[in-house]
């Protein structure tokens, strides 16, 4: 069974950078689609992001678009999230999460998730 594990979360002032880290264990991982998701207080968790990890296709969501960025590193079977002038709007629970097969980017078609780290952003 494929582990996720995120890492990098924290506390930041707005305008401040973090990048978040998600190394997957555990065994043969093969996914079709990475992705990061976001729930803050009293809220849905919400598509962030997502990456094919074949082919490195990314899409975002509108509000982060030009400010953070998905990557990964296929040898170290890790993904991450590259998060520039942050917003206290940004701050949440970040999880990521692997799609195995073509799918939405709703988190149910999402079949994976790591246990998630906490962003807080300060104004």
């Amino acid at each position: 069974q494929v582990q996720l594990v995120e890492s990098g979360g924290g506390l930041v002032q707005a305008g401040g950078s973090l990048r978040l880290s998600c190394a997957a264990s555990g065994g043969t991982f093969s996914s079709y689609r990475m992705g990061w998701f976001r729930q803050a207080t009293g809220k849905e968790r919400e598509f962030v992001a997502a990456i094919k990890w074949i082919g490195g296709g990314t899409t975002y969501t509108d509000s982060v678009k030009g400010r953070f960025t998905i990557s990964r590193d296929n040898a170290k079977n890790t993904l991450y999230l590259q998060m520039n002038s942050l917003k206290p709007e940004d701050t949440a629970v970040y999880y990521c999460a692997a799609q195995y097969f073509s799918g939405s980017y709703s988190a149910q078609d999402f079949a994976s998730w790591g246990q998630g780290t906490q962003v807080t952003v300060s104004s």
